[in-house]
């Protein structure tokens, strides 16, 4: 298929940059306009494309896995770049579940009438251009893209070098389906450079870019926080904590934690430390530790003395996001210790309490301050698509704007619509 490149050698990567921003705010314009049903068939229509086209998709993978093959990248980098044909299957069919969603632009959101006669609506509307920055994981492309066209926001991608190939794939199936629709295909763009310049530029475009997003490690968050003028929305990393109460049911906790640590190690929902009250820690550590045997854990004291086979903990453990087989351990005496020591640590991510008691489950709910907070659950549910979005851009773990998954319905701004029939301000 074609997946014809950006980069043009014969420009600067400025120059290169730059035309990326005003195609894509031209491209904005027309998204804006259309209809809900144009933006829908889009994404079926990419839906179509991605399925058609898997073999060229896994092809690219495999020479993006082939480059990195002596890199000395862990597992779960690995694990991230990787696509099979399940995986492409799921992208698809999450561009699918996204058109089935309802339009999240046009809506009413407020309406009041003036004692003047003036009639005002808050009405939601597209943000506009969005720079997508993101690391290793080619999905975040079709994801990102998908919820940018509902959302009727034009999206310029700068995923990981390692991923050029298949996010090569990616977005020309989705200019693909923006062709057949009659929208612009500029609507979704790649940044088809492996420049790191490229993402300074972006995070200084500042006339044709109006949102940054970041997805990856604290070594991107901490550049866009750094270098953007323009405005962020901010996905930092996942150093979730599951904390089990002394209500909890051992065999339930157990079950959670296992799944929310071994599912998937290597995704930003995983949890990285669990904490358990002292009242359960006898009985519940050996079971913790039997289930976890593919797993190090690193404990403090109280629990290498319970589990003695596990490894001393030291303080960078219980800041760290392993994204791997390692989990911390911390043992605490009550639910406000347990708090204390979550709000220490995390992240701000998603966080859990294991717990019968439902009114210390609520009490930690209210009380850690996360964009996510589960109550006998497995951390790993923190996900657009788990939570009926059909994908998510990220995880926001701001205040302001958006807060946890970002689906299409948080990439909308409003404007006021304000009617009046000749009215004069006296």
């Amino acid at each position: 298929m074609n997946t014809t490149t950006l980069e043009r050698t014969e420009d600067g990567i400025d120059e290169v940059v730059a035309g990326l921003g005003h195609r894509a705010k031209a491209a904005s314009l027309g998204l804006a306009l259309a209809s809900g049903k144009q933006r829908n068939l889009a994404l079926t229509k990419a839906a179509e494309a991605l399925r058609a086209h898997t073999d060229d998709l896994l092809r690219a993978n495999a020479q993006d896995l082939d480059a990195i093959k002596d890199s000395g990248k862990d597992a779960a980098f690995v694990d991230r770049l990787t696509l099979n044909a399940e995986r492409v299957a799921g992208m698809a069919d999450a561009l699918d579940a996204i058109a089935a969603q309802d339009d999240p632009l046009g809506r009413t959101l407020a309406s009041f009438d003036r004692p003047n006669g003036l009639r005002i609506e808050r009405i939601s509307v597209p943000i506009g251009v969005i720079a997508m920055i993101y690391e290793s994981r080619p999905n975040v492309g079709s994801d990102a893209g998908a919820l940018c066209i509902k959302s009727g926001n034009a999206v310029i991608l700068r995923g990981g070098s390692e991923s050029l190939q298949s996010s090569r794939v990616i977005v020309a199936c989705m200019a693909q389906g923006l062709r057949a629709a009659g929208l612009p295909e500029d609507a979704v763009q790649l940044v088809d450079t492996r420049d790191r310049e490229a993402v300074k530029l972006l995070l200084h475009s500042t006339e044709t870019v109006d949102l940054v997003i970041p997805r990856g490690g604290r070594g991107l968050v901490s550049l866009v926080q750094n270098e953007a003028r323009v405005p962020t929305l901010l996905h930092l990393d996942g150093n979730n904590h599951t904390y089990i109460h002394a209500s909890a049911d051992i065999e339930k906790a157990v079950g959670i934690v296992q799944n929310a640590k071994m599912r998937r190690t290597g995704i930003c929902g995983a949890t990285e430390s669990v904490v358990v009250d002292a009242a359960i820690a006898e009985k519940a550590l050996p079971l913790l530790a039997e289930a976890l045997s593919d797993c190090e854990l690193r404990g403090d004291a109280a629990a290498c003395k319970i589990v003695p086979d596990m490894i001393a903990a030291n303080d960078e453990d219980w800041d760290t996001e392993y994204l791997s087989n390692i989990m911390s351990v911390r043992i605490v005496d009550g639910l406000d210790a347990g708090i204390a020591f979550v709000q220490a640590h995390s992240s701000g991510h998603t966080d859990a309490i294991v717990a019968e008691d439902m009114t210390a489950a609520r009490q930690f709910m209210t009380a850690v301050d996360s964009a996510v907070v589960m109550h006998n659950a497995s951390t790993q549910f923190s996900d657009g698509g788990e939570f009926g979005m059909g994908a998510e851009i990220g995880i926001a773990t701001g205040k302001m704007h958006a807060r946890g998954p970002v689906g299409a319905e948080q990439l909308t701004s409003f404007k006021y619509f304000v009617h009046g029939d000749g009215q004069k301000r006296p």
